[in-house]
């Protein structure tokens, strides 16, 4: 079976949410603590499974064993409206960000994202495992060598992804490449070419503050970027929080002026 077909409307400006109108019968699938509300004969259940029909105890066991590979939680939740109207149902994202609307069809029946990008999506679509086969690429590449597989039966399905501050979308031509920092890249056609590069020169290296690595991504095909990955918030915050619990020593001095200057605060 395919997927249902949803409407949505996305609302908010930098802490964005998506709220999804249902018709009788229709369902969405969705990330567990997600959920913002829900309207009345909106019900919720939670599978092991995102397929639609039996696929025995050992199949439903494997799948929500990739998904916690994936960095999502062993257990899918479902809202399905059962009552005899439209019903909507709204979800939100842990932190900062914009909810990114893709539809499966537009792109191949496929998109290929990091883990913990996925929000929600309509009931038949399906996440798999996309392993990076190149070492390189699963040591340095910042996601490992597990990524996330979004496909559907029928190579139709809405999906909703969240990345943090606001998103880019690029649409490469043959052969045209991007240098993308590791952890700004939200997702990617399953026709994009996804690899690590080096930082040139040694003092790039050690001062550039970039890393020692590139991700390279080569068209033909769309990519979608964030302009804050949540790594980087939580390393300001902690950072932050750091300077804080040490009674905030240098910050009034010139020293801790000088030093600030140094690492760009």
């Amino acid at each position: 079976m395919g997927a249902d077909i949803i409407d949505y409307t996305i609302i908010g400006d930098d802490m964005q949410a998506v709220i999804i109108t249902l018709d009788p019968d229709e369902a969405v699938v969705a990330e567990a603590g997600a959920m913002m509300y829900l309207d009345p004969d909106i019900e919720m259940a939670t599978s092991l499974t995102m397929k639609q029909g039996g696929s025995g105890v050992f199949g439903k066991l494997f799948e929500a064993g990739k998904r916690v590979v994936t960095g999502e939680s062993f257990f899918i939740t479902y809202f399905a409206n059962e009552g005899r109207v439209r019903r909507d149902c709204a979800f939100a994202a842990p932190y900062p960000g914009h909810v990114v609307p893709i539809e499966l069809a537009e792109h191949n029946g496929e998109i290929i994202c990091q883990k913990d990008a996925f929000l929600c999506a309509a009931r038949g679509v399906e996440i798999g495992i996309a392993f990076q086969r190149r070492l390189g690429v699963g040591f340095f590449g910042g996601e490992g060598f597990i990524l996330q597989r979004l496909t559907s039966d029928d190579g139709h399905g809405q999906v909703f992804l969240h990345a943090g501050g606001t998103t880019v979308r690029r649409t490469l031509g043959p052969g045209e490449t991007l240098r993308v920092d590791t952890g700004c890249l939200v997702g990617f056609e399953k026709s994009i070419n996804y690899d690590i590069q080096f930082v040139k020169g040694i003092k790039n290296k050690l001062f550039g503050g970039e890393g020692l690595f590139y991700a390279t991504v080569t068209g033909p095909g769309t990519v979608w970027l964030q302009t804050l990955p949540f790594s980087r918030l939580a390393n300001r915050v902690i950072s932050a929080a750091s300077g804080l619990g040490s009674g905030g020593k240098g910050e009034g001095s010139v020293l801790g002026g000088v030093f600030n200057l140094i690492d760009g605060r």
